[in-house]
């Protein structure tokens, strides 16, 4: 994390003061001085800083041009402003234009100190999420080579930018959920929450409550009210995984919220408006569940606007060895082991397997591969240990 806060100011007893309250009240943060615009700028080209406190009034260049230019280059380090009285209007429109806040002249201590602390915050807030965001992304890497994986990239890139929903299928392990952040990493919505409901695995008698919430006594165990996946997904993305499991009650439901964009919750009649992209997943066949009466066709109709099929492991296996790759590094790092290597045998024994389990059953594999195989993993190894 950057540790230097920029001074940007003319009046030399000024900046003295900003730069005694810095370094007293932020003890781990350094110092740096510009006592005009240009050279600003120019320490701002070298680094970025956790924060920029600027004049407005200033020679070679004013405090708004270096606001401007700087948030080019470096668009997420906030800036507060320090403006005289007669500079109090421009100070006010420099926010619109990108600065955190602005202080006047003379400075206030408490003042300041708020000022600054709030803009600190704000940064290394930003900074952790965006760390989050990007250790999200990676967990979720989608890897291969294969043309059924190149499709599937392409289709996400021209759906994700849209609001439409997508039904996801494909068996068990194949990496649905994997496609379904992607979704969401790569839309519009990306700022907003993600919210994952796996329908196979909350009881039929619960599965209401919980994507739609409930108010206090609707049934027993209701002691208090309970906000719901919808409303938590509210200007984000659900995602409904194993759709295929769900109560037929519970689908009427969903089909009413996919309708009105609106619920409520269990033991309440007052509607709640939400704004959710909904994204389905399942490994069923929808079309003969619905043919045998366990799943609604004007659901379907309204889930499957997009239908991305994932494939089979045994469908992409020419994949095989991009994904041991990937496997040996993530899992070598969470099992804090030496990576090691598979022979040409290794992986033409791995890719002669039935892998039923997909994606799933292979990052098993080679885990299990990685803690009790030779230094070098050999078709031997496959062998005494793939198939437990």
């Amino acid at each position: 994390m950057n540790s230097d806060i920029l001074v940007v100011e003319d009046e030399a007893a000024i900046s003295r003061v900003l730069v005694k309250i810095l370094e007293e009240e932020f003890k781990e943060y350094r110092v740096s001085v510009a006592q005009d615009g240009l050279s600003a700028l120019n320490l701002i080209k070298e680094k970025e800083f956790a924060l920029v406190l600027c004049d407005i009034k200033m020679p070679k260049m004013d405090g708004v041009e270096v606001l401007v230019k700087a948030k080019k280059i470096h668009p997420n380090t906030p800036f507060i402003m320090i403006s005289g009285h007669g500079d109090l209007d421009t100070a006010v429109e420099t926010m619109r234009m990108g600065a955190f806040d602005y202080i006047s002249k003379p400075p206030d201590l408490n003042r300041l100190l708020t000022a600054v602390r709030n803009a600190l915050e704000q940064k290394n807030l930003k900074l952790e999420n965006t760390l989050l965001k990007q250790k999200v992304a990676k967990g979720y890497e989608m890897i291969g080579e294969s043309p059924a994986i190149v499709h599937i990239q392409e289709m996400i890139d021209k759906v994700a930018p849209t609001d439409a929903r997508v039904l996801i299928t494909g068996p068990n392990g194949s990496g649905k959920e994997l496609v379904a952040h992607w979704l969401h990493q790569k839309g519009s919505r990306i700022k907003a929450p993600f919210v994952e409901v796996n329908c196979a695995a909350i009881p039929s008698e619960l599965i209401e409550s919980e994507l739609f919430g409930h108010v206090k006594g609707a049934f027993t165990s209701a002691v208090k009210d309970r906000t719901g996946k919808f409303e938590s997904a509210h200007m984000g993305t659900l995602f409904l995984d194993e759709i295929g499991d769900m109560s037929l009650s519970a689908q009427a439901k969903v089909l009413r919220a996919l309708q009105e964009h609106k619920i409520s919750r269990v033991g309440s009649d007052k509607d709640i408006k939400v704004d959710v992209r909904v994204l389905a997943a399942t490994n069923k066949d929808l079309r003969r569940e619905i043919a045998e009466g366990r799943f609604r066709e004007d659901l379907y109709h309204r889930l499957a606007v997009i239908i991305i099929d994932v494939p089979s492991l045994n469908d992409r296996k020419e994949d095989i060895p991009l994904l041991l790759n990937h496997f040996v590094k993530t899992l070598s790092k969470e099992q804090g082991i030496a990576p090691k290597t598979f022979s040409e045998e290794a992986v033409l024994a791995l890719k002669a397997y039935d892998w039923t389990g997909n994606i799933r059953e292979l990052r098993n594999v080679v885990e299990r591969l990685l803690i009790l195989g030779s230094k070098e993993i050999t078709a031997s190894d496959v062998s005494l240990f793939a198939n437990k």
